[in-house]
């Protein structure tokens, strides 16, 4: 009797935890996700699939800005490459017919992007008048990294580039069809030949 009551036991416990799990939801916590869709996320061919917040918290659909040249840049408040901000602002006066410059706020490198939404806005509006599209602060690396750069970061995603920014202001360069064409570490500065070129090919 004893025999069978264990058994029993045993059915039980397997039935409330199942030793594996062939189709196991993949859920976020980030609010940048819609629905909590980081799976189909991560497995997305095209940069027009992702929405994040501006820097007011408003959803922006990537897709809005199909048909023009994009030049996203991880940015930060307190760089030696935060100079950067004025040939960006530069860039975008000069091209905007052509391109759009987004500005993705990172507190990835040493720490110096620290302020919230509201002193990034300020910052970036009283110290170079910036008028591109700027948004909220997300990871650009490592195990908290934004899906967007995830994409962005990953070959299997995008088709070729496996590179990650490694500081502060590297730049991606997004064609009229949303393909990833060029990456471009920190010192290449916006109005940098190469990126003069990609614009106006």
């Amino acid at each position: 009797m004893k025999s069978i009551f264990l058994v029993f036991a045993i059915s039980v416990v397997a039935l409330q935890f199942p030793m594996g799990n062939k189709n196991p939801t993949i859920s976020s916590s980030d609010p940048n996700i819609e629905d909590n869709s980081l799976g189909s996320l991560l497995e997305s061919n095209s940069i027009y699939d992702f929405t994040l917040n501006d820097i007011d918290g408003k959803p922006v659909k990537i897709s809005k800005y199909k048909g023009k040249k994009l030049l996203l840049v991880n940015v930060a408040s307190k760089c030696g490459y935060t100079p950067q901000y004025e040939e960006l602002q530069k860039l975008y006066e000069t091209y905007q017919d052509k391109v759009t410059i987004l500005a993705f706020p990172a507190n990835n490198f040493g720490g110096q992007e620290p302020g919230t939404s509201e002193d990034i806005k300020s910052f970036c509006s009283e110290n170079y008048g910036v008028t591109f599209p700027i948004f909220e602060k997300i990871s650009v690396k490592g195990v908290d990294k934004h899906p967007l750069y995830r994409w962005l970061s990953d070959k299997k995603l995008n088709g070729w580039n496996n590179e990650e920014p490694s500081w502060n202001f590297c730049k991606y360069f997004i064609n009229e069809e949303g393909k990833l064409v060029k990456f471009f570490p920190s010192k290449v500065k916006p109005m940098d030949k190469e990126i003069i070129e990609l614009i106006e090919a």
